[in-house]
């Protein structure tokens, strides 16, 4: 019996023979599918996480802790969480990125602003796993690994994988000095609903609790949208002002603030493109390589504003076969 089938069977004995409609609504980057069902009462959305694969467990407690939060994510009301289903209420089908444009960004990233600060206050440690060093340099390892090796071809000389290990060392010694809260880990335009209230948070059960700046360089150096950076530090210096006013416990120097932004910003670019190369060349999904180019830009900008990334710049120059950038450092 199918997946689907199992699911459908499910769904019978738990709605206790109400006709229903199912319809995909969504898939994502891992092997978890999603259900829009359809009844007289409305919509609800199925999740098939398939155990072998899969563990709904975070899930449901991470939504139980982000709704205590007083944030918008789906209700559980059905779980079956050996075989790996969940019944959801419905946060509709229009995501931030279909959304967002010049008239709408600034209400709507307000919006994900309050909810992220939210999120952050009712942070506590030992609550979730910790994004820890090993978590940090297993993500950016699969750079190397995916991105360099298989997706480019490349085999690093001895010199450039130093170069690449110091940079990850830097690059881990500002995220790990950070400030830690809750960590939603893809706060971005493909995870936020425009729904009521607003936004609707998706996919939260990777969430870990670490570095403050995380979640507001997902939503802000967004692999699928662009802004253009007055753009990015209004709507990062409104974050942060609020997140003042709350308490949280941000630089109170913004510059240095915008600072663990972008170190925090490198570390997810550098991760992101090996997750994508890996979703590509392993997943066989290649929907993801059209947003490389995107990735791979905000991470060599970030790198040409920070002298003591500079090796790294001229280790993507090398990588890429490009002139070396020229860029300004402070």
């Amino acid at each position: 019996m199918s997946r689907l089938q199992t699911v459908d069977a499910w769904l019978r004995q738990r709605l206790a023979g109400e006709p229903f409609e199912l319809t995909p609504a969504s898939e994502d980057a891992s092997f978890r599918r999603y259900f829009r069902l359809s009844t007289r009462e409305g919509t609800r959305i199925v999740m098939d996480a398939p155990p072998d694969h899969e563990d709904c467990r975070p899930f449901v407690k991470v939504a139980h802790l982000f709704r205590a939060a007083g944030v918008h994510v789906p209700e559980v009301l059905l779980e079956d969480l050996d075989n790996g289903y969940l019944l959801l209420s419905d946060l509709g089908s229009t995501t931030y990125l279909q959304a967002l444009n010049e008239a709408t960004a600034a209400s709507l990233y307000a919006a994900a602003n309050d909810a992220l600060i939210r999120i952050q206050l009712a942070s506590r440690s030992g609550v979730l796993p910790d994004y820890d060093r090993e978590v940090l340099l297993r993500e950016m390892r699969l750079f190397p690994d995916w991105y360099v090796a298989k997706h480019l071809g490349i085999s690093l000389t001895a010199a450039q994988a130093a170069v690449l290990d110091a940079a990850f060392e830097s690059i881990l010694g500002n995220n790990l000095s950070q400030p830690r809260v809750y960590v939603h880990r893809d706060y971005h335009s493909r995870n936020l609903m425009v729904c009521e209230p607003c936004p609707g948070i998706l996919d939260f059960q990777d969430a870990l609790y670490g570095p403050i700046t995380y979640d507001l360089a997902s939503l802000y150096k967004d692999a699928y949208i662009a802004w253009d950076e007055e753009h990015i530090l209004d709507w990062v210096v409104r974050y942060w002002e609020k997140a003042r006013r709350a308490g949280l416990p941000v630089n109170t120097d913004f510059g240095m603030f915008y600072r663990d932004f972008e170190w925090m910003g490198i570390q997810r670019h550098v991760k992101v493109l090996g997750i994508f190369a890996r979703l590509f060349h392993r997943d066989g999904k290649d929907r993801y390589l059209q947003d490389l180019p995107l990735v791979m830009a905000y991470l060599r900008k970030a790198c040409e504003r920070y002298a003591q990334l500079s090796p790294l710049l001229r280790l993507l120059d090398e990588l890429e076969h490009r002139a070396p950038a020229v860029g300004y450092t402070f």
